[in-house]
């Protein structure tokens, strides 16, 4: 028997900004599902948590270019996501809101108990301030001319010309976004997280998690490799949850130290719609409960590094087991892109195909390890070539034969032979597989290994041919019919997580009621003389047409989004001497490193013919770092010299971004040195 456990999974919160798409699935909410739904029939006491992230300047930014409140936002996705989510089948025990007043409290409560600690550290300094809005700028409400490549339309924390990361201090000619005035500079306080403080600490609990995936510790490591820098908590923002202390006024906590907060206060107002309002503490407070973080790769850091440390510090919260992140999902061989049109929408595709479907093809090619793609001609695959040409055909010949051969009872099992022992004895071995599987997180092995079992059955019935022992030895006939219905009623437990409302019915066709566990399955969970009935069939295929339906909308939907337009307009005329006055110089790559601290920054050493170059460039996310040496490039070579993360760039190697935002190198075969013109 299993010993039952106590256990609190959590699926990202995803912003109420925008409604789901396919690889929102793929990343943070089929698999905690699954695993879910696997553990409650394994007997387990499962708390399944997640809700909207509703604080942030994605939020504020939305509501500004519709002219509406950030309210108005929140509660429109929230209500469409919580939507899709319940008729898609994921089985949340509670989604709740971070604009909640529990959740408020509660994000307020865990701030001041590390404030009374003396854990964060009060910093003074220097933000761009809207004097005509009244308001401190985030980041991305700062516009100007980038300070690396030109770029006029750059934002506050990134060019998405040339990909360096910026400062909003760093920008030429700054402007607010929100009155297009120039923002003064202004002193500012803010409470920080000394991470680097308790890197050590962190560390050694770090090693005692067992089982991380390589793709999300490797991300770990790699921050704690660089060492962990101070994090600010806090923000000049009007949207979120106020900073509760009298000399904050106007300060909010930033979303990334709230939002996963929201995990808690939505556990607390699960456990009072529950009528146990304490009941909440024994998941959160409890060391025998094991806390699982469900999200995708972008997630990693703020919930393998910032939110541990928040409840380490503060001292009352169990810390996660496992942080089972995904990588992500691309669409047709392509990034999947929501400003571009590039994406599936789940409330369409709702439309038009059963949820099942979907979570049994994005099932199987889920990101687990590496970033993985989802076509409509796949989907069609495996629904055709898998749910219905193995599960659906062995349920229908099984069901109908046994409707037509046996009364529609299930026959007795009488001296059965090897190959029908053989059959029973794949359901225990399947069984075990897929437990152990979905124990690993290893989804895409459990849902093949429950199909297997179906393999089982289609090859056993073919081998035992029931259609001619029924005249000449009935009794072998009636042992296939008994072992097929076994191995249905198995299946109909063992697929349950991937496709729950095809099991219901498929065991509703069995005469087998809904309470069932996984310690049911085995060769015997039907008794003979059981009613069976053939009923619909499970799964029908999806036909060419709809899937060149699917492809066409998503192709026009991606042309409405004209590619043309994502690349930057043309600048104006200039004349001719104003061109001759660029220095561009062929050069090669010597040398290549990361900038510490920087995701998108590489220090490059270019041999430009008459001397070597240190410059920064902001290509890190795309371009392979070991390969870029050798590499022959374009350069601005009079370039003033600028300083970017402490380090002196002079020059700028010439990119071209394609119209996926990818950017890739403007190369020469030309001799080091020489002049471009």
């Amino acid at each position: 028997m299993h010993d039952k456990k106590k256990i609190l999974v959590t699926a990202a919160l995803p912003y109420a900004n925008g409604p789901l798409h396919l690889g929102h699935l793929a990343g943070a909410y089929l698999t905690p599902d699954l695993y879910c739904r696997f553990k409650r029939l394994k007997g387990d006491d499962v708390v399944f948590i997640c809700g909207s992230d509703e604080h942030g300047v994605p939020i504020t930014i939305a509501a500004e270019k519709e002219g509406v409140n950030p309210q108005d936002i929140v509660d429109r996705y929230h209500e469409m996501n919580k939507s899709a989510f319940d008729q898609f089948g994921i089985s949340f025990d509670y989604y709740g809101r971070t604009s909640s007043k529990v959740h408020r409290e509660t994000s307020q409560e865990i701030f001041t108990t590390l404030y009374n600690k003396g854990f964060f550290k009060k910093k003074t300094e220097k933000q761009l301030y809207d004097a005509k809005k009244d308001m401190f700028l985030p980041d991305r409400y700062v516009k100007g001319t980038c300070p690396n490549c030109d770029f006029e339309e750059a934002y506050g924390d990134q060019c998405e010309n040339c990909g360096t990361s910026l400062s909003p201090t760093e920008l030429i000619n700054p402007v607010s976004a929100l009155s297009g005035e120039k923002p003064e500079v202004k002193e500012t306080e803010h409470w920080y997280m000394p991470l680097g403080d308790i890197q050590p600490k962190f560390e050694e609990w770090l090693n005692t998690r067992e089982g991380w995936k390589p793709n999300v510790l490797g991300q770990v490591k790699s921050w704690l490799q660089d060492g962990l820098a101070d994090r600010a908590a806090t923000r000049d923002l009007s949207w979120g949850v106020p900073v509760p202390l009298d000399e904050a006024e106007g300060k909010v906590l930033y979303v990334w130290f709230d939002a996963p907060i929201g995990y808690i206060s939505a556990t607390k107002e699960w456990a009072t719609e529950q009528g146990k309002p304490e009941v909440w503490k024994d998941y959160w407070q409890n060391e025998e409960c094991e806390l699982y973080h469900f999200i995708g790769k972008d997630n990693i850091v703020f919930h393998c590094i910032m939110f541990p440390i928040m409840l380490m510090e503060h001292g009352d919260y169990v810390l996660p087991k496992n942080v089972p992140a995904n990588e992500f999902l691309n669409l047709e061989g392509k990034k999947l892109s929501t400003s571009r049109g590039w994406a599936v929408w789940l409330h369409e595709y709702l439309e038009d195909f059963e949820p099942d479907l979907l979570r049994y093809a994005l099932g199987t090619t889920l990101p687990e390890s590496k970033d993985s793609d989802f076509s409509w001609k796949d989907f069609q695959a495996r629904v055709n070539n898998e749910l219905a040409a193995v599960l659906g055909n062995f349920v229908f010949r099984a069901l109908s034969f046994t409707g037509k051969f046996a009364e529609g009872k299930v026959p007795e099992l009488i001296d059965p032979s090897e190959t029908d022992l053989e059959a029973l004895k794949a359901i225990q071995t399947q069984k075990d597989k897929v437990s152990a599987a979905y124990d690993a997180f290893k989804f895409k092995e459990a849902i093949q290994e429950s199909l297997n079992l179906a393999r089982v059955g289609n090859k056993y019935f073919t081998e035992t041919e029931p259609w001619k022992t029924r005249k000449d030895n009935p009794q072998a006939c009636n042992n296939t019919l008994y072992v097929s219905n076994q191995i249905c009623a198995a299946l109909s437990v063992l697929m349950e997580p991937v496709l729950p409302d095809s099991m219901k019915k498929l065991r509703a066709q069995l005469g087998m009621n809904n309470e069932i566990s996984w310690d049911q399955i085995s060769d015997a969970m039907i008794p003979s003389g059981t009613d069976v009935n053939a009923g619909e069939v499970l799964f029908t295929k999806v036909e060419d047409d709809q899937i060149e339906a699917q492809i066409r909308r998503l192709e026009e939907r991606a042309a409405a989004n004209d590619p043309a337009s994502n690349y930057p307009p043309l600048k104006d005329n200039i004349e001719f001497g104003d061109f001759m006055n660029l220095d561009l110089r062929a050069g090669e790559i010597l040398a290549s490193e990361r900038i510490p601290k920087s995701d998108k920054l590489l220090k490059l050493h270019v041999d430009i013919g008459i001397e070597t170059r240190t410059i920064v460039s902001g290509i890190a996310k795309h371009v392979d770092e070991s390969t870029v040496v050798g590499q022959k490039v374009c350069v601005v070579a009079n370039l003033s010299p600028k300083k970017l993360m402490g380090v002196e760039s002079k020059g700028m190697i010439l990119m071209a971004e394609d119209s996926e935002g990818n950017l890739k190198f403007v190369e020469t075969e030309a001799e080091n040195g020489s002049s471009i013109s």
